[in-house]
């Protein structure tokens, strides 16, 4: 049952009122506004019947506090034939409707079984709005799987603590959301993040753009820049693909680490820094470490709180859930009607093994929205790989592995075949198995030198 307020000065309204609708709902009546505000902060109070005046008070008063105190109360004002147009001023205030004194109880039945439906609309967008947000958060998360609730877990429990963190997992797989959302959710969120991609520019370039530089410091310095390092000051700087910076700024990013101070190209002086560093890589830094290619120092400076996030194939039952973000999204943006996909394309996106993971998922979407003709995307609406059930998809292929075998023996066994699955495809194959394009690269030249 409904819980319903009276709130009118006359006992006699109070009391008939109440006898009318009893049966129905939880009813509370009072003659004083003063007396009746306080329960809505114990009790849900679905719609209230309020007198327009009540002896002192201003119903249109009355009506303002009940909106602040409880949005989502529906209010019904009551009111003399003549007092219509204040009856109206009332709705501009957020009143739902107004009933004429003298009431017609079949009349106001209507009206209340009206006021069910918008409250009870209102109550399930509230939910749902509450379930989403168990999901995803406000920066882009994504899921419900056992993987993803750890995420979350960690992200809570890190999310205000100085420490470095070092975001490891597959492309595609959201790791500048999860730095983004620690961001936006720790005690630096009114300053600055900055991201940067440390494969996308050349070394002698990212040395600059991290620390910044003093003007004439090199030809085509003409003015003085400062770095990322102090332009994040007291925010978080996230240095993506940490894995590709070369050795010798390695170095110089271990010693801003350290000190916590840069000193910009062409510089006298250092400039002290308040910032949170948040670094992410797709490579396997301890192997990078145990080959030469990644200082052991920094790697450590840098692993102080490490993240793992799961690839898509490893969270399928978050793909639902994404691909209606995504279907949301795109839909808004592109203008077209589209509310849903088909059983038979969802369930092949679900099978797909996903070598791009979140990111090639997205964009998939976005494709279907913009081609299908439907409301609904449909089988058709997805790439040929797909449709086609080819190699792309996961395999019940078993992989063997035989008691007395090295490591090094089954690694190798592993990546053959699934660089045939990929049918020689090196960049897929690296996907799939989770180890770097140039890793791959020179572990298929090992084995063809061991022939």
């Amino acid at each position: 049952m409904y819980h319903v307020m009276i709130i009118d000065d006359e006992p006699a309204i109070c009391q008939s009122l109440t006898f009318a609708l009893e049966d129905r709902y939880h009813v509370y009546a009072f003659t004083d506004p003063r007396e009746a505000l306080p329960l809505f902060e114990r009790v849900d109070i679905a719609i209230v019947l309020l007198d327009l005046k009540i002896g002192e008070y201003n119903g249109i008063d009355v009506l303002e506090e009940i909106k602040r105190i409880s949005p989502s109360t529906i209010v019904i004002i009551m009111t003399a034939y003549g007092s219509i147009p204040s009856s109206v001023e009332a709705m501009r205030k957020g009143a739902f409707s107004y009933a004429t004194k003298p009431l017609h109880i079949d009349e106001l039945e209507v009206l209340m079984q009206k006021a069910e439906e918008v409250y009870t609309l209102h109550s399930k967008v509230q939910w749902l709005s509450h379930e989403l947000d168990k999901v995803t958060d406000n920066y882009g998360l994504i899921g419900k799987s056992a993987a993803m609730r750890e995420i979350f877990t960690l992200i809570d429990k890190i999310k205000d603590i100085d420490s470095n963190v070092l975001i490891t997992g597959e492309s595609g797989t959201g790791k500048e959301v999860v730095a983004r959302t620690i961001h936006y959710q720790s005690k630096r969120r009114n300053k600055k993040f900055q991201a940067i991609n440390c494969a996308a520019i050349p070394g002698h370039l990212l040395e600059s753009e991290l620390f910044g530089y003093e003007k004439g410091a090199f030809t085509g310095a003409v003015q003085r820049k400062s770095g990322l390092f102090v332009l994040a000051e007291g925010g978080t700087i996230f240095l993506d693909e940490i894995g590709e910076m070369d050795l010798a700024l390695q170095g110089k990013l271990l010693r801003v680490l350290q000190e916590k101070k840069v000193m910009p190209i062409g510089g006298i002086e250092e400039i002290s820094i308040d910032v949170r560093i948040i670094a992410a890589t797709n490579r396997n830094l301890e192997k990078e470490v145990k080959e030469n290619r990644f200082r052991e120092d920094l790697y450590y400076r840098l692993n102080v709180i490490p993240i793992q996030l799961p690839s898509l194939r490893e969270r399928r039952e978050d793909i639902p859930l994404l691909v209606e973000f995504f279907i949301k999204k795109y839909s808004d943006k592109m203008g077209k009607p589209v509310e849903g996909i088909s059983q038979e394309a969802l369930q092949l996106l679900q099978q797909y093994a996903f070598p791009g993971n979140i990111r090639e998922l997205q964009n998939m979407i976005e494709r279907a929205i913009a081609l299908t003709g439907s409301s609904c995307i449909q089988k058709v609406d997805l790439p040929v790989e797909i449709r086609k059930n080819n190699r792309a998809f996961i395999s019940d292929t078993l992989i063997p592995v035989y008691v007395g075998e090295t490591m090094e023996e089954i690694e190798k066994r592993v990546i053959l075949h699934n660089l045939a699955a990929c049918n020689g495809n090196q960049r897929k194959t690296a996907q799939i198995i989770g180890i770097g394009e140039r890793t791959l690269r020179e572990k298929l030249k090992k084995y063809r030198e061991e022939k």
